[in-house]
């Protein structure tokens, strides 16, 4: 194994194997990032006399070239190389001849990863983002479809009250509004840039951090060295706990349409493409896909308690346990990215039965709107309580008693988040909101 940093004694091949892990197959996706790092920090070592302009601009050139390798799928790291820095610098060095050991000065490899990876998540975040946005639009507009299209509201699993589908479908859209602030406060937290940290203990030379913070992108910088080393961990466990949180809502929507497209219910369905049926039942159309959502979803919620584990005990300064963190976060995002993909294809194929109250057994749903029927008349609201009551409970038990509950199936919700007053244009509103703090 070949390490630049090498001093002259190697590792034997099982100690090489066991600490350098899956990090070849996972830096991949970290490579165009680290040559963009790797372009920010020449310009700021030029500006500062480090590099001549004859050297800055071969290697910007040569750089330029990696990216265009690593964009058309070219890029490699080479057997017997540790990872990503190492094969971007060897890559220069073998290119350009000395100058490209130029490279690192002023840089360490703790300051190198972690902009890599705050520049990946960075990126990640955004596209989430966007694919969390499509998904709320997808739900207000399903919301607003079918607003009027009432079905039953359940608690302790038992039919309570009336809802609908604009109702259900709306309550999700706007908890994702929750999620959105949650990745748009992981977002702020990442979006620092570590450059010229080096070790932790920043540099003698003369650095200019806020060059590379504006070349790079980042909104502001850790100032503080140290800061800027402890933030590894913290910026891992703040994106996990974003898809944690879009994993927890997609999760109980997940259940909600395998139950609500069982027999028992039937409140919503799919097409025949996209359930599967019984080896032995032939009636029967199996929620696989909700179910597989969900349990990736109940994965997912794992990931910031791995993380903290992952992160703790031990004192500030990077340690080589950080490198774990890539194996559980990298398999987390894509995961999230997935579930949503797959939760918006579904619902976009979701088929909603129109008439489900038609069936008697929700009679009960209305019980509240008579007493509060009662009382708006001028009853005593514990008073038309138990009337309605009683009424309900000779229809079921004693049928002959002539005052028996008349189930009238009618609604008259306005207030602010009622069936008739969903505020839908308020909740979209509350989004664009957030969407702008990114």
């Amino acid at each position: 194994m070949s390490t630049l940093w090498n001093k002259g004694t190697s590792a034997t091949d099982i100690v090489e194997k066991f600490t350098v892990g899956n990090d070849k197959i996972l830096d991949l996706r970290l490579a165009k990032y680290d040559v963009l790092g790797s372009k920010a920090h020449i310009a700021m070592l030029a500006s500062i006399g480090l590099l001549d302009e004859d050297e800055e601009t071969l290697l910007s050139i040569e750089l330029d070239k990696i990216l265009t390798e690593i964009e058309e799928g070219k890029f490699i790291i080479e057997e017997g190389i540790e990872d990503i820095h190492s094969q971007v610098e060897l890559l220069l060095t073998r290119r350009v001849g000395e100058v490209g050991k130029k490279l690192h000065s002023g840089r360490s490899r703790n300051d190198q990863v972690l902009v890599d990876l705050k520049l990946y998540f960075k990126d990640e975040a955004l596209l989430l983002k966007e694919e969390l946005h499509n998904l709320f639009v997808t739900l207000l507009k399903l919301s607003t479809k079918f607003s009027g299209v009432l079905l039953p509201g359940y608690t302790h699993g038992q039919i309570a009250m009336p809802s609908s589908f604009g109702m259900w479908l709306g309550a999700y859209a706007e908890t994702l509004v929750d999620d959105m602030i949650i990745l748009a406060t992981a977002y702020r937290i990442i979006d620092q840039n570590p450059l010229g940290s080096a070790a932790g203990y920043g540099s003698s030379f003369p650095l200019d951090r806020e060059q590379t913070t504006r070349l790079l992108g980042f909104k502001t910088l850790h100032f503080n060295s140290i800061a800027a080393q402890m933030s590894r961990g913290k910026c891992e466990k703040a994106f996990s706990n974003a898809l944690a949180a879009i994993a927890s809502t997609l999760n109980k929507l997940a259940s909600d349409c395998s139950q609500y497209m069982s027999g028992n219910y039937g409140f919503i369905s799919f097409p025949d493409e996209l359930t599967t049926g019984s080896s032995i039942m032939p009636h029967k159309k199996n929620p696989d896909v909700w179910e597989i959502i969900r349990a990736k979803c109940n994965r997912l919620q794992s990931i910031p308690n791995e993380i903290s584990l992952l992160s703790t005990n031990m004192p500030h300064g990077y340690h080589r346990d950080f490198q774990l963190l890539k194996d559980t976060l990298f398999p987390a995002i894509d995961a999230t990215h997935n579930i949503i993909e797959m939760t918006q294809y579904m619902l976009e194929n979701m088929q909603v039965n129109e008439n489900i109250l038609d069936d008697p057994r929700y009679d009960y749903l209305f019980t509240v709107e008579e007493v509060n029927k009662r009382v708006l008349a001028g009853a005593p609201f514990r008073d038309a309580y138990k009337s309605v009551g009683i009424e309900v409970n000779n229809q079921k038990f004693t049928a002959d008693i002539a005052k028996e509950y008349d189930s009238v199936k009618k609604l008259n919700h306005t207030h602010i988040g009622s069936i008739g007053n969903l505020c839908n244009d308020r909740i979209a509103a509350k989004m664009e909101d957030v969407m702008r703090e990114f």
